[in-house]
C-alpha cells in the first residue's frame, strides 16, 4: 500500500501518517512488520531519514528528510521550535474556548526499558481551543447525557505524550486514548460509532523549507472515521478550512488500512 504523500522534492517528503502505523521499528510491537519509514522507503526508491515522531496511533503530517545532511537542518528546526504544529482532537466532556496550560512533565516511563529511572521535569506548554461542543442523549459514565469537543491543540514543546497527558491532567480525555483516556467512552465510540482509534490528528505544519528557507504550510487530510464523526456530530462548518472535505471524495485508501483496535501505542512525540 503506497502511502499518501503531500510534498515532495529533493530534499524532503511529507507524508500523511495513517493511525495505527508506527513510524519505525519498536518495541511497542515487536511482531509488526510494517513501518511508515520502510514503506516510504520502498514507494520512493531511496532512503528517508525522519526528522520527528507521531504516536502509533496518532494520524497526520510526519516529515522525513532525503539526505542525513537535511535531517540534520530540518532538525535544528525542532530544537529551536522554530515550527508550528496544530492537532485535531475530539476529547470527553465541554471544553473552554481556550485554555493556555504550562504544566512540566517527567517523561512516561518506558516499560521496555531495563532499570529505568524517572527523571526530573520538563517544561511543557499547550493552547488549546475549542472548536465545536456536542451532546448526546446516552448515559455512558456518570450521566444521562455525555458531552464532547473538538479542540484544535497547539504545542509549543514536543514532550512525548504531551496533548493526551495535558488533556488527561484538564479531565478532558481524548476518545480512544488507551493509557489516558477514559475506557467507557472510547468503547462506545469504537463499538456505536465505529471509531477504534485514537482520536488525535496531526493536521498542519508549518516550517522552512532546509534550501530555500521559504515558508512551508502542510495540512493532512482526514480519514473516513474522522469524516463519519464530524458528520455525526454536524462539526463540518467548524473544521479549519484547510480540513473541510468533499463528500464526492474518498480519503486515499492507506488511511484506513493499519488500524487495530489492540494497539497499545506508545511511540515518541505528542
Amino acid at each position: 500500500m503506497d502511502l499518501d504523500i503531500l510534498y515532495l522534492d529533493n530534499e524532503l517528503v511529507v507524508i500523511n501518517k495513517p493511525s495505527g502505523l508506527l513510524v519505525h521499528r519498536s518495541e511497542i510491537d515487536r511482531h509488526e512488520t510494517r513501518f511508515a519509514l520502510q514503506l516510504l522507503r520502498n514507494q520512493l526508491g531511496q532512503r528517508v531519514y525522519p526528522v520527528h515522531r507521531l504516536d502509533k496511533p496518532t494520524s497526520g503530517v510526519l516529515a522525513f528528510a532525503l539526505s542525513q545532511e537535511m535531517a540534520s537542518l530540518i532538525t535544528d528546526q525542532w530544537r529551536q521550535r522554530a515550527v508550528d504544529k496544530r492537532y485535531l482532537a475530539i476529547v470527553r466532556g465541554w471544553m473552554p474556548d481556550f485554555i493556555h496550560l504550562d504544566k512540566p512533565m517527567a517523561p512516561p516511563v518506558d516499560k521496555y526499558a531495563k532499570h529505568e529511572r524517572i527523571k526530573p521535569e520538563q517544561e511543557a506548554i499547550t493552547d488549546f481551543r475549542s472548536l465545536a461542543h456536542a451532546e448526546i442523549p446516552v448515559f455512558i459514565d456518570k450521566y444521562p447525557q455525555s458531552r464532547y469537543s473538538l479542540v484544535e491543540c497547539i504545542p509549543h514543546t514536543g514532550r512525548k505524550h504531551q496533548l493526551r497527558r495535558h488533556l488527561k491532567h484538564l479531565s478532558h480525555p481524548i476518545i480512544g486514548d488507551a493509557r489516558y483516556g477514559k475506557g467507557r467512552h472510547s468503547r462506545y465510540f469504537r463499538d456505536q460509532l465505529q471509531a477504534p482509534r485514537l482520536l488525535l490528528h496531526a493536521s498542519q505544519l508549518t516550517m522552512s523549507h532546509p534550501i530555500s528557507g521559504e515558508t512551508l504550510v502542510f495540512n493532512a487530510p482526514l480519514d473516513g472515521i474522522w469524516r463519519r464523526l464530524v458528520q455525526h456530530f454536524d462539526w463540518y462548518d467548524a473544521l479549519p478550512e484547510a480540513l473541510r472535505f468533499n463528500e464526492q471524495d474518498t480519503p486515499h485508501p492507506s488511511l484506513d488500512c493499519f488500524l487495530n483496535v489492540t494497539d497499545e501505542d506508545d511511540e515518541e512525540s505528542v
